[in-house]
């Protein structure tokens, strides 16, 4: 994958990956690695996928659109709160005393899976089709 070169300082690209953030960046590069570090574990990455494709959800329904207990499935959103990716949100219900917990991707959630790991799987798929020689007969 090519190197985006616009965003090199000065036209050259610096020693230091973190010198091609911004001086007031929202995130250090730590932070940004943290957060790749989070989506690549499959259960984090399936929560996220899930969230970001599907809408805010409750713990409950993300346990069993994943199949997942509810002490894993409370391990790996606190991982990917933890690192911003997702966010942990309280309302009350019409009709219901108490909050309803739900989760929903922050926009570096969004960012992070459909422009990483989606951005992948679909790379893959145009390479595949790109280099199909069947498709020439």
């Amino acid at each position: 994958m090519p190197t985006d070169r616009s965003r090199a300082l000065d036209g050259d690209t610096p020693d230091d990956p973190e010198d091609l953030l911004p001086a007031d960046s929202v995130r250090s590069l730590d932070e940004y690695l943290e957060m790749h570090a989070a989506v690549g574990h499959r259960t984090r990455d399936e929560i996220l996928y899930r969230l970001v494709h599907g809408g805010d959800m409750s713990p409950t329904e993300l346990e069993e659109a994943i199949d997942i207990d509810d002490s894993t499935l409370h391990y790996h959103l606190d991982e990917l709160v933890d690192v911003g990716l997702v966010e942990k949100r309280q309302r009350t219900e019409r009709g219901q005393n108490g909050l309803y917990t739900y989760y929903r991707p922050t926009v570096f959630g969004e960012v992070t899976l459909t422009d990483g790991v989606d951005e992948l799987i679909r790379g893959e798929w145009e390479f595949e089709d790109l280099y199909d020689s069947s498709a020439d007969a």
